[in-house]
């Protein structure tokens, strides 16, 4: 158990899990049950339809026997999990803004986000991991790059925040990410740790505004990124001091979770990334990849939330919504008109 946490009768794991395949295996069942993570989170691994989904998702809520919340990346491009023939594709966020033009950037992405959401709800995913505040740059790593929405903090928080009204008035809570910011990274950090060696200055200006303007979101994800400004030593994943920086400078007292805890940009074993996350002041671990051995692992290091993250958590459950009645055949329709407008010119 993680130290601090302490053994709290009913409180959910400080973690957020994955699953290895497109229905639970017993072990897989007997582990969460036993385990009570958070919450889940999906991959393509997982969907083949929308049948086997719908009940994927009821049977990871069986196994801890309440409403946990199921998140998924559905940003669209190269990240969505959900693709055809059963759901809509979608063009990196980057290319959509760029076929619309910037009047109707928010707008488009609102109603992309609107349209994800609705098929999100329908399968009994309730957390969508975006929006993406990063900024990005010429040197953005190509991982990232199309994924962003801009390259000025202004009008990259206006459609970040266009993005994550979209989510919430389709029952979807968003997940503000990468915070403090990405864009700067230069290297893949599913792979390496990037390092960003901008000054503070120059920082508080452009990527870190983004994620300011932004702040009041009910969720975020952290950079595996070092940032010499404010840790040189560590990423903000296991900086006391980035997360510091993020709660009181940027003003985010949402339910902070890390990213993929098993992401090579991190050092040590999983248990010790655990530690040193929750440590730095995350309130939650994300591991992702449904090894089961590694969650075991990542169940026994984190322990259940503590008290300020069973809060937060609280307060961003709260949240969820019923989708707003909407006309959707409208908002296609509105949609597709402003990528056809943008194109025919």
């Amino acid at each position: 158990m993680h130290p601090g946490s302490g053994p709290v009768k009913d409180r959910a794991g400080a973690f957020i899990l994955g699953c290895s395949g497109p229905a639970l295996t017993a072990a897989e069942r007997r582990f969460f049950a036993e385990a009570n993570p958070l919450g889940f989170i999906l991959f393509a691994r997982n969907i083949k339809d929308p049948a086997q989904l719908r009940g994927l998702t009821d049977a990871l809520r069986d196994t801890v026997g309440r409403n946990a919340p199921i998140l998924i990346d559905q940003e669209g491009g190269r990240v969505q999990r959900l693709n055809p023939p059963h759901w809509r594709p979608w063009a990196p966020a980057a290319d959509q803004i760029a076929a619309v033009g910037p009047q109707h950037a928010a707008r488009s992405m609102f109603l992309r986000s609107r349209l994800i959401a609705r098929e999100l709800h329908w399968m009994g995913i309730d957390v969508n991991c975006a929006p993406l505040a990063d900024i990005a740059r010429p040197e953005t790593h190509a991982i990232l790059k199309n994924r962003c929405y801009g390259t000025e903090p202004g009008p990259v928080a206006k459609i970040a925040r266009a993005v994550a009204d979209g989510l919430l008035e389709g029952g979807v809570l968003p997940v503000l990410k990468h915070i403090p910011g990405h864009g700067r990274a230069t290297v893949d950090s599913h792979l390496a740790l990037p390092r960003v060696k901008t000054p503070m200055a120059a920082l508080e200006g452009t990527d870190f505004a983004a994620f300011k303007a932004l702040a009041d979101l009910p969720l975020g994800m952290t950079a595996h990124v070092v940032y010499d400004a404010l840790d040189p030593d560590r990423p903000a994943t296991t900086s006391p001091e980035a997360t510091a920086f993020i709660r009181k400078e940027l003003g985010f007292d949402g339910f902070l979770m890390t990213d993929d805890i098993s992401m090579q940009a991190l050092s040590g074993d999983i248990a010790d990334r655990c530690t040193a996350g929750l440590r730095a002041g995350c309130d939650a671990v994300l591991h992702c990849n449904g090894n089961l051995a590694e969650m075991e692992a990542v169940a026994t290091a984190s322990g259940t939330l503590r008290e300020k993250g069973a809060a937060r958590a609280a307060r961003a459950l709260a949240r969820r919504r019923p989708p707003v009645p909407s006309d959707i055949a409208a908002l296609v329709a509105e949609l597709d008109a402003l990528l056809g407008k943008r194109r025919d010119a």
